[in-house]
């Protein structure tokens, strides 16, 4: 599990294609590798990743193909920018909101607007998804644990704070790139809840 606060970004220094998989080396900020353990939980861009080695130097990884087909993963290149998390520990403090690494969906940035510090960015996703995109509920983009702003015909509003910007890579976003979305899972169990009553109270 992950909090959503992502810990820095690290450059992408290998990518390697295989059979049915590809391999990626991860070139990680400092001390991010502190103690790492192989087998270790890792958000790439809000994807649970398993470390291949301790990552004293470079952070490992395997992503297969069902991981590649549901994410932006399958676009990393060497020198991509990826956002990074450890796993959370019981003395972890949650300042965002827990979050599973399992990617829901890739959304398309359908606009951003620059301000003086801050940036708001308008990203479009499936329509089936719609009823857990609620305005002021959490979200996962690129393992960045945000707020929604306003939501309108298939797409939702972020409102980016400075902090956010200086240590992700959503600073670095354009026009008609994916991000990686992983819905609240709370959000999920409410709406669903709801529906399963007002079913039961129809029949």
């Amino acid at each position: 599990m992950f909090s959503g606060i992502v810990k820095g970004t690290g450059k992408v220094s290998k990518v390697t294609s295989r059979k049915d998989c590809i391999s990626i080396e991860i070139m990680p900020p400092k001390n991010f590798n502190n103690r790492l353990k192989k087998g270790a939980s890792i958000s790439v861009d809000g994807v649970c990743l398993t470390s291949l080695d301790t990552g004293k130097i470079k952070l490992k990884f395997d992503v297969i193909d069902e991981t590649l087909a549901r994410t932006n993963l399958k676009l990393i290149k060497k020198n991509s920018i990826v956002n990074l998390e450890r796993s959370i520990t019981a003395s972890t403090e949650i300042g965002g909101h827990l979050m599973s690494g399992h990617i829901h969906f890739t959304g398309k940035v359908k606009e951003i607007i620059p301000k003086e510090n801050t940036k708001d960015i308008i990203i479009g996703f499936p329509k089936k998804f719609k009823q857990y995109i609620l305005e002021k509920g959490y979200i996962g983009v690129n393992g960045c644990s945000l707020t929604i702003g306003k939501v309108k015909n298939n797409t939702f509003n972020l409102h980016l704070i400075p902090e956010t910007l200086s240590i992700t890579n959503l600073k670095d976003l354009v026009n008609g790139d994916l991000v990686n979305i992983e819905i609240d899972q709370n959000t999920i169990a409410i709406v669903e809840t709801v529906k399963n009553y007002l079913t039961a109270q129809k029949s």
